[in-house]
């Protein structure tokens, strides 16, 4: 069922207080209104959260007839975006664990533009606590019967349509990316994104091993040719916004590595546990494009992902074997583990060759960038330096945050080849993050701008931010707010 919005700018009546059985209420810290259990609450407040420095959910049964079930905090205007997005996901945990059928919620204290930040917090940490994610247990869960919300304190004429819309294409990123590889092969994705893609109208290409073979895409076919079954290849679709006269194209780019053993430099179990979200890059560029859809987005948009498995196996390739991509750059293999440069190498060569006006690729990539910032942060490169202060801004105001990394040419000489153009990537340790960005910038061509996210905060234990699953889908809510608020002017 889907969640709907009712909005009253009022704070509610006595009587629509006690008439809504769960709420989550946000006030102005000190309370600045008042309010009808304005003492109850105050008083509860103060009696946990006394010896607290940072705001705190606290749940309170108000004394009516609904014993209505409150969770609320008290916070003041300066709190960051992502510590605003962390206390409304434990907020909304608080009601959602309940299954209601309708939630209230209330902003109360603070002006119009805090307000509204305030309820698009609280509206996302629902939407994102309500959606359906994959559940193969034989005792079925309860799922959300979650069907309304009712947010006093704050009218938006946009009705959250935003949030919304970036609520949904996460919810597909993370649904895709908690799938089991046996239930998520190539072939499978594939089936999935067409139905999407059929229900918004987007083109859809699949350049199949076949197609890419005829493009000479060598570092692709490289990784996929250790698969038992030839259903790898590269999906393209196409968003092409009513009546547009938009001649600027966006182009989003993912790792989409259904599982990954490791190949022939194989995993251990610990690091092999957990790599069917090995494609969450390719999840995130279609749920991005699935809310910039919804928007209905004023420019052109493709979406590029990388479907295959890295597979071990007699046909698997190998370390030191050298390769030709579709560019004509001849690749020497040093590691079969990192196949997801090999991959996005022809992806992003073939998409950049039709001179978009900027890529944006998404990828599970490096266990170096996780060492490097750790799994709240996700790493960010891109050819423009003059982008990165507002690179780092989009995520502080959108609450998914990141961190830039350097690009020097000096670099390249960790990645020297004896035998061929370059090496996949450096024996060395330390800086894999930053020799993986040099490696795939090598193949964006036409002086494209491009930006690379390597996806150090996919996953992240209990949740981050607002989104409450270990499985996150990082990105979406970044890249939608970084392109609909023009941080890249």
């Amino acid at each position: 069922m889907p969640i709907t919005l009712e909005q009253h700018n009022l704070a509610p009546t006595n009587q629509e207080v006690d008439s809504i059985a769960n709420w989550i209420m946000v006030f102005s810290s000190p309370l600045k209104r008042k309010f009808q259990y304005q003492e109850q609450i105050s008083n509860r407040y103060k009696q946990i959260a006394h010896n607290s420095e940072s705001p705190i959910p606290v749940v309170i049964d108000l004394p009516n007839k609904n014993s209505s079930h409150v969770s609320f905090t008290m916070v003041r205007s300066v709190i960051s975006s992502f510590d605003l997005l962390t206390l409304t996901r434990k907020l909304s945990a608080i009601q959602t664990s309940l299954k209601p059928k309708k939630i209230g919620l209330l902003v109360s204290g603070f002006s119009k533009k805090e307000s509204e930040r305030i309820a698009e917090a609280i509206i996302s940490a629902v939407l994102a606590a309500s959606a359906t994610m994959p559940d193969f247990k034989s005792k079925k869960q309860t799922i959300s019967s979650l069907t309304k919300l009712i947010l006093f304190g704050f009218y938006a004429r946009h009705g959250f349509k935003r949030s919304f819309a970036i609520a949904e294409g996460n919810a597909l990123t993370r649904s895709l990316s908690m799938l089991p590889s046996n239930k998520l092969t190539p072939t499978d994705y594939l089936k999935k994104i067409k139905k999407v893609a059929r229900e918004n109208k987007w083109k859809v290409e699949f350049y199949t091993e076949t197609v890419l073979k005829q493009k000479k895409a060598g570092a692709f076919l490289a990784v996929s040719q250790g698969s038992p079954k030839a259903d790898a290849g590269i999906v393209r679709l196409r968003y092409t916004p009513k009546a547009t006269t938009k001649t600027k194209k966006v182009f989003l780019v993912g790792k989409g590595i259904c599982y990954d053993t490791g190949g022939t430099n194989l995993k251990p179990a610990n690091y092999m546990f957990g790599m069917h979200e090995d494609m969450q890059g390719s999840a995130v560029a279609l749920g991005t494009l699935l809310a910039l859809t919804k928007l209905n987005f004023k420019y052109p948009v493709e979406c590029w992902m990388a479907l295959a498995m890295n597979h071990i196996g007699p046909k698997a390739y190998k370390p030191n074997d050298v390769v030709s991509a579709s560019d004509g750059t001849t690749i020497e293999v040093v590691h079969t583990d990192a196949e997801g440069r090999m991959v996005l190498a022809d992806t992003l060569a073939l998409a950049s060759k039709e001179k978009p006006s900027l890529i944006i690729d998404y990828a599970t990539l490096t266990g170096a960038c996780m060492y490097s910032i750790g799994t709240s942060y996700s790493g960010i490169f891109t050819n423009k330096n003059k982008w990165h202060l507002n690179l780092i801004k989009a995520g502080e105001d959108s609450g998914e945050r990141v961190w830039p990394f350097p690009l020097d040419e000096d670099f390249d000489q960790m990645l020297k080849s004896d035998i061929a153009d370059i090496k996949q990537c450096s024996q060395e340790s330390g800086v894999d993050h930053i020799l993986a960005s040099r490696f795939l910038q090598r193949f964006i061509k036409h002086d494209v701008p491009w930006i690379h996210i390597d996806l150090s905060s996919s996953s992240k234990k209990g949740g981050l931010a607002h989104i409450p699953t270990n499985t996150t889908g990082f990105g979406v809510r970044y890249t939608v707010n970084l392109l609909l608020n023009n941080y890249l002017k």
